[in-house]
């Protein structure tokens, strides 16, 4: 049995004396640090495995008694191992001490705080700014105070030197690259051909860093385009910087080799920014020893969950260094390779909750964004979501909220008496779940007091009559009974709305990925996991839960199961197949023995090291790779595409497969790590119900606990006591030092010798019998179960969406993300939309209702509809719709739709976004209404004919020019839809059919009575019932709003005045309108709300007929979806005096080369869109954003790397426009500067805004610059010289070799008078 002893406080523990070989592993958190002693003793009946734990759990800042969490920890351990005193203030003693293992939150801490080591990033002129704009995207597309986090660099020098690609990918395929005879053309690591535009000139560059060394900075990041293919000019820069005294320099070539330089660029910046502080915390930890560590390893655990020495350990791979030991602590006691059945982790603490999954391998990701900085570098795939013990419980809007704020340690909870908020903690107190008298005693001015029932009591009293209160009236309303919910019914609901919450990413990690959650056991630990374990497990339907005895200290034990790792990785730019296939292979060959090398080094023997092998594959035109690892008896090639379909569902026959990069994980054990030992153990264990549970030596005391049926009695058992084999029936509580373990009725725990393994005694079987057992929901109006659809229905919109993501092919889709999902109700209104694209939001319900209109009577099970047109509730015509009706004994109870950027469905330009364009066929293929798929049938002749026949009848017109992706994309949409479909009929089943159709009108009542609110309040500030607005579009044509205000909080958004249709494309169909008043609606209610059709119920909208927002079924629209949505929400938030305006345009930029058709064989033309960000408008309390997509778009822009290896293009420069934003008391945020050079001749169109009407103010804040595009032409015989021409708003022309497109992008509007 695991012998488990707890060093609370400042005592010694009943001495044991020891052996030599004591282990030392701790983890350490922000707010604990908890440690885990082990040592050899004598073998005896209490320690019959020869080995003894200790656990001590400190607060890890406590300055008044140590200096150091740490090492108090490991001396209070060495007390309890030798029975010696070991003074605090004297250096402690190594000879007893084998080893220690660390993770800690250090780097995690100071990144999320932005306490670093004042840094300079090193980057190639003209990207200055690259870090801070990123991927243009804003975090939450509802907040107008838009937040982004600072970057962590304090200054940037810019190196004027450039090198390009001589090669790129699209519309052909890579030709093996061999040694260029030109000498400004170098052969690359990758293999690619490296042209040289423009050495550094090295004494400038020594200024520039003598003068960043003079200011006081001594670390830098460099980080220089294409820098991981061509390294000469980093590593040069290392030299110099070296020479000139700087003591930490982080070269991106070194660290992370691998395309994309924004990753690239803040891994490198995060590397100089954490790893001196953690180097100084290392030796200031190492001071504290009689002899340093000379006698004995001392390791960290890295994110990737594998450990490092201490003078190895960096702040790029120290990220999830507490978190990683954890899976790896779940991964091995509660894993069994022989059953295969995957684990589910959940460890929760006080402000998150962290979720993975183990299956025999770890879950890596080798990109991912922490604390708003995307980093390249191995990490164990963790999803963390705000809610933990410590999140607060609020009623906003008509719903139960749990978190995402969180009261912290200080104030903390309600109960732990220093006046907090209420939080999860407080709601698991008042019904029992966590009993006060075995809770520590700390709290209170004297910390020594239990936790204060009475004060969240008090507050959930508070709570119960305001929600009571809200419940009723709506109730009134709806003629429904209503009685008032008990307070334990309130705090038992708040439990029920933390549990969905945190079920959402398990789903996301396992439904959403292919995998069935119900087949997998759950791991739970932290602190607070105990208390919601059978609970999460009911709702997913797992039948089996895992609780370790160390749970509460499992991330300091799963370090002394983990592995020493070192890791080699190496770029590549290969096309797979027989002929690179061996000259890949042996470069892993070199790799591994430069990682046997390194271990050896650190004294592992050859048969104490293992190796992963893998590459980096993905198919050619696409930018997701798939990290593939050596399988015996597979080659590479099959492997991937094995694990592409398991993972998308698809694969792309006679598609290349391109290598990006090649890995070697070299693992370096002493032991033997066994896994799922507690798996054998329960095999052989003799059960022994405890029927009796007060004669029981392990029995406390009975206590009322409260469950959905009310006050149960409930059984305390001290966990040290329950010996293997007890079998402890729920409900009951099962204390330890530091864990509290709750088991609901219908659920028994088996204790073993390390674990308590808590299994559903109910003889049904499966989640949809269980979950009927459960589920006493009627279609009356509940807040609980309000809150909880709502975290169902958006569940199933995002779930889409990632299936939609994770099926496409194009670069619009997959990478920049212009897609949205929605759930409909019968009559074709929104229930719920993922936070996609916002012009999308409004838009969408429109064409299903017109769908359901054209199709009355004729959809039947099977059936999918297929529709752009703008007069069917479409956008503009690369927008396509994907529709699919849900049914039920043949009538239609949902719909489920997709909403797709296609990169070209055909008509006058590449790309389909032309500038010129002034009837709609010349914007490409356009389609009422059609079935895509028939009773199942997928309708390929009839898709054809829509994207390649049609558009081509029209004068000047081509169809698409890119059939093979536009045609895969539309099978991912309805692969989304299906997903949601399967998702949806699982709720009707789980709920009944009456239930689920009765919360989605309740959900969209509550956003109907939310946005009511909102339109009475603003009425009352504003002191008049009509609010009035206007602004121009380029062209002259007028917007013009008027909105008049009822007392009920109804209103009529007028647009009357505004101007008539254009002979052009800026015209917007009326969803367009629908959807930017959507928008600007639930961004102005500033608090959690789900959108739906409720936001628009308070509201009457008046366009004139024919007009610029309501224009004729033939006349061109592709600007107005782009361009004057994003005029109308700056017309609607000044009209309400929300913000200034933003840049109030998209910024829309495509090139490209058409298809060819030579003797009847067709050649694939391509086009390239991208849209650019620009300044956004400040507001009453905030700045403007810089460099950042505004209000009706999201979506991300392409690495520039990426952008020169796929395109024949040269990226000069992509840096903020300064001073363009607005000044005022707040200032709006300023524009770009991107600039394309053209190394072919090629089509590109411009069609922007902004560039004649400047962005307004508000308040007296001043307007935001124009936009700006110039054409550079160069010059037939001029060495250097450029014709500059200013392209206007909207543009199509043709450019030559060497012509240059630069795009100055708009400022936003100031706020307030100076």
């Amino acid at each position: 049995m695991l012998d488990v002893e707890s060093s609370p406080d400042h005592s010694l523990l009943a001495p044991h004396p020891g052996q030599p070989g004591i282990r030392v592993c701790i983890d350490r958190g922000g707010t604990f640090t908890d440690c885990v002693g082990i040592f050899p003793v004598e073998p005896t009946a209490e320690h019959p495995d020869g080995e003894r734990v200790v656990v001590v759990k400190l607060l890890s800042e406590d300055p008044g008694h140590y200096a150091d969490a740490p090492r108090e920890g490991i001396r209070r351990i060495l007390e309890a191992a030798t029975g010696k005193p070991h003074p605090r203030d004297a250096p402690l003693d190594t000879s007893n001490l084998s080893s220690i293992r660390m993770g800690t939150t250090v780097a995690t801490n100071a990144l999320l705080e932005r306490k670093g080591e004042p840094c300079a990033l090193v980057i190639t002129r003209g990207f200055r700014d690259l870090l801070k704009i990123g991927n243009q995207a804003r975090p939450r597309i509802f907040d107008l105070k838009i937040a982004k986090p600072d970057v962590l660099y304090q200054s940037v020098i810019q190196i004027n030197e450039r090198v390009t690609l001589d090669d790129y990918t699209i519309g052909s395929h890579i030709a093996p690259s061999q040694p260029h005879a030109d000498e400004c053309v170098i052969l690359g690591r990758t293999g690619e051909r490296v042209r040289v535009l423009t050495a550094p000139d090295w004494p400038a560059v020594q200024s520039q860093l003598q003068q960043a060394y003079d200011g006081g900075i001594r670390s830098i990041a460099v980080c220089l385009m294409h820098s991981y293919t061509f390294t000469a000019h980093e590593e040069e820069i290392g030299r110099i910087a070296r020479d000139i005294g700087f003591s930490h320099i982080t070269l991106s070539s070194e660290l992370v080799p691998m395309v994309k330089i924004v990753p690239r660029a803040h891994s490198a910046t995060v590397d100089a920014y954490l790893t001196p502080g953690i180097r100084r915390y290392a030796d200031g930890f190492s001071s504290g020893f009689d002899s340093g560590f000379s006698n004995m390893r001392v390791d960290f655990m890295q994110s990737d969950g594998g450990l490092t020495p201490i003078n190895k350990f960096s702040g790029l791979r120290a990220i999830l260094s507490g978190p990683a030991a954890g899976v790896v602590g779940y991964a091995v006691t509660c894993h069994s390779p022989d059953s295969k059945v995957p684990v589910i982790g959940f460890d929760m603490g006080g402000t998150s909750t962290d979720v993975s999954r183990f299956d025999g391998r770890f879950d890596h990701v080798y990109e991912a964004t922490t604390a708003g900085v995307t980093i390249q570098a191995p990490q164990l795939n963790i999803n963390t979501v705000a809610a933990g013990g410590g999140s607060r419980l609020l009623f906003q809007n008509g719903l139960m909220m749990v978190g995402p704020e969180s009261a912290g340690a200080h104030p903390g909870p309600a109960c732990y008496r220093k006046g907090g908020p209420l939080a999860v903690t407080d709601a698991n107190l008042l019904l029992g779940r966590l009993q006060a008298k075995h809770f520590p005693w700390i709290f209170g001015p004297s910390e020594d007091q239990p936790l204060d029932v009475d004060a969240a009591h008090s507050l959930f009293l508070q709570l119960a009559q305001s929600i009571n209160s809200k419940m009723s009236a709506e109730r009134d309303l709806l003629g429904q009974h209503h009685e008032d919910k008990s307070v334990e019914d309130i705090a038992l609901g708040f439990l029920e709305v933390a549990n969905e919450t945190m079920c959402r990413p398990i789903r996301a990690l396992t439904e959403a990925k292919g995998h069935d959650v119900q087949q997998h056991d759950l791991a739970c630990f932290g602190g607070a996991g105990g208390q919601h374990a059978c609970a999460v497990a009911d709702n997913l339907g797992i039948r089996r839960v895992f609780v370790h005895r160390l749970a509460s200290v499992l991330s300091a034990y799963g370090l002394a199961l983990a592995e020493v790792v070192h890791e080699e990785q190496a770029p590549a730019a290969d096309v797979w197949s027989a002929t690179t296939q061996n000259a890949l292979l042996s470069r892993l060959d070199e790799l591994t023995r430069v990682c046997r090398n390194k271990l050896c080094s650190q004294g592992f023997s050859d048969a104490q090291i293992r190796f992963g092998r893998f590459l980096n594959m993905r198919y050619d035109g696409t930018d997701t790779s798939i990290m593939v690892p050596e399988s015996v008896g597979t080659e590479f090639g099959t492997s991937f595409e094995a694990m592409h379909y398991q993972e998308f569902g698809f694969v792309l026959h006679g598609r290349d497969i391109v290598v990006d990069d090649l890995r070697v994980r070299s693992m370096g054990a002493q032991t033997e790590v066994k896994y799922g030992q507690v798996h054998d153990e329960l095999q052989l264990l003799h059960s022994n119900p405890v029927s009796c549970p007060a004669s029981h030596p392990a029995f406390v005391e009975n206590a009322p606990v409260y469950f959905r049926c009310g006050f149960r009695k409930a059984a305390i058992f001290k966990l040290d006591l329950l010996v293997p084999g007890d079998m402890v029936a729920g409900p009951a509580i099962i204390l330890d030092s530091y864990n509290t373990v709750l088991v609901e009725p219908e659920w028994m725990a088996a204790v073993t010798s390390t674990q308590l393994v808590l299994e559903r005694t109910s003889v049904k079987s499966g989640v949809i019998a269980e979950k009927q057992s459960r589920r006493c929901v009627t279609t009356d109006l509940d807040p609980i179960q309000l809150s909880v659809f709502s975290h169902r229905f958006m569940a199933i919109a995002e779930q889409m969406g990632r299936t939609l993501e994770k099926t496409s092919t194009s670069t619009n889709i997959k990478e920049r993300l212009d897609f949205s999902c929605a759930l409909f109700d019968p009559a074709g209104n929104l229930v719920a939309n993922a936070p996609h694209i916002p012009v999308h939001l409004g838009s969408m319900s429109h064409a299903v209702q017109f769908q359901l209109d054209r199709f009355a009577g004729d959809l039947v099970e099977g059936d999918v509809v297929l529709a752009n047109h703008p007069q069917a509730g479409g956008s503009h015509l690369p927008d396509i719709t994907i529709i699919t009706p849900v049914f039920r004994d043949g009538v239609v109870i949902f719909f489920v739709a997709s909403r797709g950027h296609h990169s070209d469905i055909g008509g006058i330009s590449p790309g389909s976004m032309p500038s010129t364009s002034k009837e709609l066929f010349q914007e490409g293929a356009s389609s009422m209404g059609m079935k895509i798929v028939k009773q199942g049938v997928f309708q390929e002749a009839d898709v054809r004919r829509f994207l390649l026949e049609e558009p081509a009848k029209h004068p000047e017109c081509t169809g698409t020019r890119n059939y093979r992706d536009v045609l895969s994309d539309l099978k991912a949409q309805i692969a989304a839809n299906h997903r949601g479909i399967t998702l949806v009929r699982a709720l009707c089943l789980e709920y009944g059919l009456d239930v689920v159709q009765a919360y989605m009108a309740h959900i969209q009542r509550t956003a109907e009575a939310a946005v009511r609110a909102l339109l009475v309040d603003t009425r009352k500030r504003h002191g008049r019932i009509r609010l009035c607005g206007s602004d121009s579009m380029d062209d002259g044509s007028k917007i013009a709003l008027s909105v008049t205000i009822d007392e009920d909080g109804s209103a009529v958004f007028d647009f009357s005045g505004t101007s008539p249709e254009v002979y052009g494309n800026i015209n917007a169909p009326p969803s367009v309108t629908y959807s930017a008043i959507i928008y600007c609606l639930r961004c102005m209610v500033q608090s959690e709300l789900p959108l739906n059709q409720g936001c628009l119920a308070p509201v009457r909208v008046v366009i004139p007929k024919y007009s610029l927002l309501s224009p004729s079924p033939s006349a061109a629209v592709v600007g107005g979806n782009v361009l004057t949505s994003q005029r109308l929400c700056d017309v609607i938030l000044s009209t309400f005096g929300a913000a200034a305006a933003s840049q109030g345009c998209m910024n829309n930029l495509t090139f490209g080369i058409p298809a060819t058709e030579t003797n009847g064989s067709r050649q694939e033309g391509w086009g390239y869109y991208e849209t650019i960000a620009g300044g956004h408008g400040a507001g009453p309390t905030w700045n403007g954003q810089s460099g950042v997509h505004t209000h009706m778009t999201n979506t991300r822009i392409t690495d520039p790397e990426i952008l020169e290896r796929r395109y024949p293009v040269i990226l000069h420069q992509f840096s903020l426009r300064e001073n363009t934003g607005g000044k005022g008391r707040h200032t709006g945020g300023d524009g770009c500067v991107r600039d394309i050079e053209f190394l072919k001749a090629m089509s590109v169109s411009l069609l922007t805004e902004r560039r004649v009407f400047s962005p307004p103010g508000l308040a007296g804040g001043e307007h935001g610059a124009c936009g700006v595009n110039l054409w550079k032409r160069r010059l037939p015989g001029a060495d250097g010289d450029f014709q500059v021409l200013n392209l206007g708003s909207k543009n199509t022309f043709f450019v030559s070799p060497g012509d240059h497109v630069v795009i100055m992008t708009p400022g936003g509007g100031g706020c307030g008078s100076l």
